[in-house]
């Protein structure tokens, strides 16, 4: 017993009773799956650089300072840290003050979604840098000399995150782990993404 043409190649085209041949199948589009030991490496990248991540955030919200003693305060409400420094007459403190608590989210949004599959998206990128953060600054408010607990840094370091996640961690994460199944998905039974 022989082979088909059809059983050696699916793609070939199939003639039916009713018409003429259909057109073979075409390949599904996309980029072709990452190797294990791709993914691996670059998971294993991205966690240096998120122990070195930790290492200089560490070194710049945990060192204390007794010359700022008397500055500190605490601050509970959204927006009021944000406008004292938007309305200081040193423009560079501003923008250092300003720009550096929003860069220092940025590494969250662009190193989860490559170490930590589960946590990719925007929401909980933004969930997990907000939790983290959140925990600095209390370590910050409550032990550390000259340090205050301040939820405007809490959304800047959030907002950091989820402009590095839009720019380049999505794509990121895409690149190195395999499309997941979105919530719409399993309850609409839409396609898998992956197969």
């Amino acid at each position: 017993m022989g082979i088909s043409r059809k059983d050696r190649d699916p793609t070939a085209a199939t003639a039916s009773a009713d018409g003429p041949a259909e057109p073979p199948a075409e390949p599904r589009a996309g980029r072709p799956p990452v190797g294990r030991w791709v993914r691996a490496g670059a998971m294993l990248v991205a966690f240096a650089l998120m122990v070195a991540f930790a290492a200089v955030l560490a070194r710049l919200t945990l060192e204390a300072s007794a010359a700022a003693e008397p500055m500190t305060h605490t601050n509970l409400r959204p927006g009021d840290s944000i406008r004292d420094y938007l309305t200081q007459p040193a423009f560079v403190d501003t923008v250092r003050q300003l720009g550096g608590n929003i860069l220092l989210g940025v590494p969250f949004g662009l190193l989860l979604p490559v170490l930590v599959p589960p946590a990719r998206g925007l929401l909980r990128v933004g969930l997990c840098t907000a939790a983290v953060m959140t925990a600095v600054e209390v370590v910050q408010g409550t032990f550390i000399t000259g340090r205050a607990f301040d939820i405007d840094d809490v959304i800047l370091n959030t907002t950091g995150a989820f402009l590095g996640y839009l720019f380049l961690g999505r794509r990121l994460g895409r690149a190195v782990h395999p499309p997941r199944r979105r919530w719409w998905h399993r309850l609409f039974g839409g396609p898998d993404p992956a197969g």
